[in-house]
């Protein structure tokens, strides 16, 4: 015989008899329910963290890691950029401005934030280059009042490469004593898409010169930088907030996007919870299988009882049921969901020919595939969370089992 006793007898519970087919069934469906939950939630998880990478990856591909103004800064910004390099972690640094403007063309007005860019120096502080159409960022020369627009913002003002815009940017002089706005055209070289609808409909860029000519000279060149690993942004930005001293503003891509961010991590936390009742539910059909046992192995734990088993042994007996059928259920659960969450790249399109259908409509949405990114973290987490469910699951039916008395269980036997 398999020793020790309560785990064999708890191992022979959980096979499947004639004579206790609904019990063993219903412990079967326990393990399944924690099978589906698990894999939904590491697959769901998974997905959700796919689209936050790709979401990462495109503000930050034109937004750099972090920027910083220096209000003692000069209007030279080398010497700035010569300091901030000699931060450890800090591997690029370029100059920008930034410009509140209205564009018009054929009597539509919108408003846009020009970009003022070095385009020398921007691409050694983000990889804007793939996301501009034939790459017409070298356009961008001082003085030729070039200008690279959004696809969305282009649609709207019915724009193509080669037509004229017109940039007016309003003064404070407007509002005080009447004045005219500052007026001057710009060329469109180029259309980018980002793939964020802020960005395409709202973002242009022009030169660095043309930019600080429409802003005046009150306004100084700020710097975007770039960090060794972007995921290090806020421990890099103090760094360099703390070897730069004074009156140095700096916010990283957490901060300036955070709103990004704090929505996919409030809808994951719910998702999450969501999926968990699922496992939670199965962890009830397990209490439902396991106090069906008890009921069931009455006269069998009256045997036991009397042939010396104690109380602790009988609890260990069904905890050993409840154990194999949580662990099993969690361990085909996270096997599932692993292969599930990465293989998504396969597994869609396959979907799609077969129903004919888009799950992510190009016609609508601005990511056309669904990513998936598998964090080991998070599957550890999961599975433990839904081995502990299942284990608490077990303790209230082992402990009604060891409370069964010989004698009140043998009387009518």
């Amino acid at each position: 015989m398999f020793h020790p006793l309560p785990v064999f007898v708890g191992l022979r519970y959980v096979r499947t008899r004639r004579e206790g087919f609904f019990v063993s069934f219903i412990s079967w469906v326990s393990m399944l329910g924690v099978c589906v939950g698990v894999a939904a939630l590491i697959t769901i998880i998974s997905v959700m963290n796919g689209f936050e990478g790709e979401l990462r990856g495109r503000l930050v591909a034109l937004t750099a890691h972090a920027t910083l103004e220096d209000e003692g800064a000069t209007a030279d910004w080398h010497s700035l950029a010569e300091r901030v390099l000699r931060v450890p972690g800090t591997v690029g640094a370029a100059p920008f401005i930034d410009v509140q403007a209205l564009l018009g063309r054929s009597g539509s007005l919108l408003p846009v934030v020009l970009h003022g860019i070095d385009p020398a120096v921007e691409p050694t502080v983000a990889s804007i280059d793939q996301h501009l159409l034939q790459g017409r960022l070298v356009d961008l020369a001082p003085g030729t009042r070039h200008i690279l627009i959004g696809r969305v913002l282009a649609w709207q003002l019915g724009a193509e490469v080669g037509d004229t815009l017109t940039v007016m940017v309003p003064g404070a002089q407007m509002l005080t004593s009447g004045g005219r706005p500052l007026l001057q055209t710009f060329t469109v070289s180029g259309v980018f898409e980002v793939g964020l609808k802020d960005h395409d409909s709202g973002l242009a860029y022009v030169a660095l010169d043309d930019a600080a000519a429409l802003a005046g000279d009150s306004v100084r060149p700020a710097l975007r930088l770039k960090f060794d690993d972007v995921m290090a942004a806020p421990t890099r930005s103090a760094a360099v907030r703390a070897a730069l001293g004074g009156q140095v503003t700096i916010r990283d891509w957490t901060q300036e996007h955070a709103a990004y961010f704090r929505a996919i991590r409030i809808e994951k936390t719910m998702m999450s919870l969501i999926l968990l009742l699922v496992v939670a539910v199965a962890a009830f059909n397990i209490v439902a299988a396991l106090v069906m046992v008890v009921n069931e192995k009455r006269s069998d734990i009256a045997i036991l009882r009397t042939l010396g088993l104690e109380r602790r042994g009988v609890i260990q007996a069904f905890l050993t049921q409840g154990l194999v059928i949580g662990l099993v259920g969690t361990l085909l659960g996270v096997a599932a969901g692993l292969a599930v969450a990465n293989n998504v790249d396969a597994i869609v399109p396959a979907l799609e020919r077969v129903f004919r259908f888009h799950f992510m409509d190009p016609t609508v949405y601005y990511i056309t595939a669904i990513p998936s990114e598998v964090r080991t973290g998070q599957v550890v987490t999961i599975g433990a969370i839904a081995f502990v469910m299942t284990v608490l699951a077990t303790i209230y039916p082992a402990l009604r089992g060891a409370a069964t008395e010989p004698a009140e269980a043998l009387r009518y036997e």
